[in-house]
């Protein structure tokens, strides 16, 4: 299994508020790269280990804000703690509803901000977790035959094989050897973990 080591980027034009935040996270163990613009940061790749962004609200160019939105945009889902001298309410909220983690007026103190910072990398860490299971979740469901996945959508909405057999135009123990063969394709323990999987793919009787 691969180390995890995990990063936070910090955005800002202030190259001292840079050297001091990366000193910081230093201090308790945490490993850090700075940027001093929004555009610069975008022209890079999202890192692969659990990361997040401390990110300054005003700068020259793309503002915080505008950063936070590029991010969604191009589907770089990482946690954001945001930090700023001139904060508002208004503004507290819409970055708040976008996804923010935590937003910290200038000065703010070192704990606040390693608390946010760990608070941060957690949602990754989490957000990480749920990407990989549903691409293994969608890979398994991928290697299902076409009638595999009808009868897959038809179990999981809790129709019973003599069911199938009739909405398929089938007989039942045909359905039950698909059925078979999906199960386990699936890797699923109960009907209750078909349902489950087939609200997480979107998978509904529509597919049949």
């Amino acid at each position: 299994m691969k180390e995890e080591k995990p990063i936070v980027i910090i955005v800002d034009d202030d190259s001292s508020m840079r050297t001091m935040i990366a000193r910081l996270l230093d201090s308790v163990g945490l490993k850090s790269i700075s940027f001093s613009a929004p555009e610069e940061f975008l022209r890079t790749s999202p890192p692969d280990d659990p990361a997040c962004v401390v990110l300054d609200v005003q700068m020259p160019g793309l503002s915080g804000l505008d950063l936070q939105r590029e991010l969604a945009k191009a589907e770089h889902q990482l946690p954001i703690v945001f930090m700023t001298g001139h904060g508002d309410i208004p503004m507290t909220v819409q970055a708040m509803k976008e996804g923010a983690v935590a937003f910290l007026t200038k000065p703010f103190r070192n704990q606040d901000l390693i608390d946010a910072v760990r608070q941060a990398l957690n949602v990754d860490r989490e957000a990480r977790k749920q990407r990989d299971q549903l691409a293994s979740l969608r890979k398994r469901y991928e290697s299902l035959t076409a009638r595999e996945r009808e009868v897959f959508a038809l179990v999981a909405t809790g129709l019973l094989n003599k069911q199938i057999a009739l909405q398929l135009g089938t007989t039942e123990r045909t359905v039950k050897a698909h059925r078979g063969v999906m199960v386990q394709k699936m890797e699923a323990d109960s009907v209750a973990d078909l349902v489950r999987m087939a609200d997480k793919l979107g998978v509904g009787p529509t597919e049949t």
